[in-house]
């Protein structure tokens, strides 16, 4: 038996290293943004202030592994094998959940998922325990789980988020308001002064305040006292030591390496927001199976059987082995360098946060539009009560400054003062959380810090406004689904095990297993999707032949998803193949979705291409025309699926030999058309138009029999429907095919004589 407990520790650990990479996948979001975001180093730089971060914090969160041992439920009324189950069903149910968030490119909060899954599994397993001896679950529930510690963990992490997005919002007012969009002149002032007050604040709330509870916290000076005891009793002179060394050490980097004052507050800040991450989120991580290793020494000692001995000695205080958390610390750097699954989920918040326009990822909500017009209601009536000259002068204070071309991979989504105030504010948030042994959400104090200064430096324009805040919806509401996905399938799980037995165990390891498994190869699948549209975008550098290139090729693949999506679409359809069907729904899915997305693009496309009038006009037809066959093939095919969906009757043999025909006509049509495309010749544009012709001639003698028909009352209403829509789309689509030919035609050889 004692071989077997052996084994579940060994798999809660291989587990923690699991969880410990998909989770820092997840939470490399929150300290990582705003250096990124702002271009504040090169990424090297970057990630090595992180990593030493990491390493340290890993050291200071020993005193939140008390949450994992006792915070969520009364330890002492849990056997052995019963504790072994809820660890187990937690840390099942994190990877699979975290692993899919990663993929998505969402954050979430891995401090929520393992409170709601520690809270679901003890839930799952008291009801069990409680049902077994023949009790009340509604009377005696409140005996095994910890609810004031829960509700006061939980109402900690939702009122973070409303904590976060103010104080964030209102420092980086008062910041913008101090500094401006053009700070230069005054950090020559204040520069050197901001950076101490920065640098202090994080030294006070990471060291004075994060230590208490920390490993380093018991360790006894030479006078006599803890370090904790010290630095309590030297608080205010190591304030003012901090604030005028740094001031000096700022200034002095300032006059002899002519060093950016605010890169040295953003990479500082890195460090501190990596290390406050440590602290605090570590134990989300590892701390489920320390406390699973601390209780299995424990039993071992009591030589009692496994489902009678008390897990009582959890309720008491614990300390875990700095090489642990070392180790853990290590684990979390190399998967921060090495995570691409991490940049999926870093692009979503600086998206959402940049100061530029562009391609939003979100759409707009009702909720969002009704905030919008509201605040824009407000802000008329506030600044009709403002004096004229204070209203200019604010107005002058917010009024951004272009970062670099908007176009340009490597212009910064925001500047780097509004990066300090993300990672500054972050910071002293989250330690003074850590400080009090909160274990807030630093997703989502992170993230609500940076979306409050956002919206203060006017980020988030008439433009841009309703998309960002459902895309910040749409994020919260990720983070409450994950609340709700955590506890339910930790509990689910939990309950297959203790019901089904400890073979279940396995089984559920397995599927974890393969679910990331799984999930990464739906991560690769769109990640190289994402590669081929980066391949296929317009760019500053591309020469003349490049742009045709690539403008050939977005019409090659409109022609040839058209011709496929037609052909299998009415094939499928005469044979009644549901399947195949959907395969045509899906092409024609996919051609839309792809020529949404290069209108949108357009603007940065033109501002690439554009050196001549002409060019860029026929640009946006090519594009236009590609959208229209887009939309004449949804036409076309969505009602033939609703037909055969519904089990309407097929059609007649005579039908369905005029669409085979039809089918047969149109491959002919965009041969021929593909054909000039890829061999840029377009000498025979006349035949190709003769043959549209001829379809449409083809088109209206179908037309006519089906009038025949008609009158014999060979078919009926719904019959005839479909089949003139098919016949009027299919008209649409050549007239439409023909025009983006023309338009390419065009656009080709303006590119040519521009580039001569």
């Amino acid at each position: 038996m004692e071989n077997f407990y052996l084994v579940l520790v060994v798999v809660l650990f291989a587990l923690a290293i699991s969880d410990l990479i998909v989770g820092v996948s997840n939470d490399a979001v929150n300290f990582l943004n705003s250096a990124i975001g702002s271009k504040a180093a090169p990424k090297w730089v970057i990630f090595l202030m992180a990593s030493l971060g990491i390493l340290v914090g890993a050291t200071f969160s020993n005193g939140m592994m008390e949450v994992a041992r006792k915070g969520i439920f009364h330890p002492d009324q849990f056997y052995f094998a019963e504790i072994m189950v809820i660890f187990l069903a937690v840390m099942i149910t994190d990877i699979i959940l975290l692993d899919m968030f990663n993929t998505f490119g969402m954050p979430t909060s891995t401090t929520v998922s393992i409170v709601f899954e520690l809270l679901g599994a003890a839930v799952a397993v008291s009801v069990v325990k409680i049902k077994t001896a023949g009790g009340s679950v509604v009377a005696e529930l409140y005996h095994y789980i910890n609810s004031e510690k829960a509700l006061a963990i939980i109402s900690g992490i939702l009122l973070s988020v409303f904590v976060a997005f103010t104080v964030g919002a209102i420092v980086m007012y008062l910041t913008r308001l101090l500094f401006s969009f053009e700070y230069g002149k005054s950090l020559k002032y204040f520069g050197s002064a901001f950076g101490g007050l920065a640098i202090t604040a994080i030294t006070y709330f990471m060291l004075i305040k994060g230590i208490k509870g920390s490993s380093y916290a018991g360790y006894m000076l030479d006078s006599g006292e803890t370090v904790q005891e010290w630095a309590k009793h030297n608080t205010a002179l190591i304030m003012i030591a901090s604030f005028v060394g740094w001031t000096i050490i700022i200034q002095l980097l300032r006059w002899i390496f002519n060093i950016d004052i605010l890169k040295v507050i953003v990479l500082v800040g890195t460090f501190a927001l990596a290390m406050a991450f440590a602290g605090n989120d570590l134990v989300n991580f590892i701390g489920v199976p320390v406390a699973g290793f601390k209780s299995f020494q424990a039993w071992v000692a009591s030589g009692m059987s496994p489902e009678a001995f008390s897990m009582d000695k959890l309720a008491g205080k614990s300390s875990t082995p700095i090489y642990m958390l070392l180790i853990s610390g290590l684990v979390m750097v190399v998967t921060l360098i090495m995570s691409k699954k991490a940049q999926a989920v870093t692009k979503t918040e600086i998206n959402l946060a940049r100061q530029s326009e562009g391609m939003e990822r979100f759409g707009s909500s009702l909720v969002a539009r009704l905030m919008v017009r509201s605040s824009m209601n407000f802000n008329k009536s506030i600044s009709r009560s403002m004096p004229s000259t204070v209203r200019d002068s604010v107005s002058r204070r917010f009024t951004p400054v272009p970062l670099g071309p908007a176009n340009d991979p490597d212009t910064p989504a925001f500047d780097k003062i509004r990066a300090s105030v993300n990672l500054v504010t972050a910071s002293i948030l989250i330690a003074i959380a850590t400080s009090f042994k909160l274990p807030l959400s630093t997703t989502y104090v992170t993230f609500m810090v940076a979306m409050g200064t956002s919206l203060s430096d006017r980020a988030w324009d008439r433009e841009s406004a309703v998309y960002r805040i459902s895309g910040v919806f749409a994020v919260i509401g990720g983070w409450f689904l994950t609340a709700i996905i955590a506890f339910t399938v930790s509990g689910l799980v939990a309950l297959l095990i203790s019901v089904g037995g400890k073979f279940l165990i396995f089984v559920f390891v397995a599927v974890a297993i393969f679910m990331v498994i799984r999930t990464q190869f739906v991560f690769k699948k769109r990640n190289q999707k994402a590669i081929e549209e980066e391949e296929e975008a317009f760019h500053e550098t591309d020469g003349v032949e490049k742009v045709m290139q690539k403008c050939k090729k977005h019409c090659v693949n409109a022609i040839q998803s058209s011709n496929n999506a037609f052909s299998m679409g009415i094939t499928s359809f005469l044979q009644e193949n549901r399947t195949n069907l959907k395969e045509s729904i899906l092409l024609k899915d996919k051609l839309n979705s792809k020529s949404k997305k290069i209108k949108s693009k357009i603007f940065d496309t033109l501002s690439k291409i554009e050196d001549h009038v002409d060019t860029g006009h026929y640009y946006v037809q090519v594009v236009d025309y590609q959208r229209e066959i887009a939309h004449s093939l949804n036409f076309l095919i969505q009602p033939l699926f609703e037909h055969l969906d519904n089990h309407h009757k097929p059609f007649s043999k005579t039908q369905a030999e005029e669409l085979q025909e039809l089918a047969v006509k149109l491959d002919e049509f965009y041969s021929m058309g593909l054909a000039m495309i890829e061999q840029n010749a377009f000498d025979n544009l006349d035949d190709l138009i003769v043959k549209r012709d001829e379809i449409v001639d083809y088109l209206k003698k179908t037309e006519k029999n089906q009038i025949k028909r008609i009158k014999t009352k060979d078919v009926n209403t719904r019959n005839s429907m479909l089949y003139f829509n098919i016949n009027s789309e299919t008209k649409n689509l050549l007239m439409h095919s023909i025009n983006l030919i023309k338009a390419h035609r065009d656009f080709v050889s303006y590119s040519v004589e521009n580039g001569k």
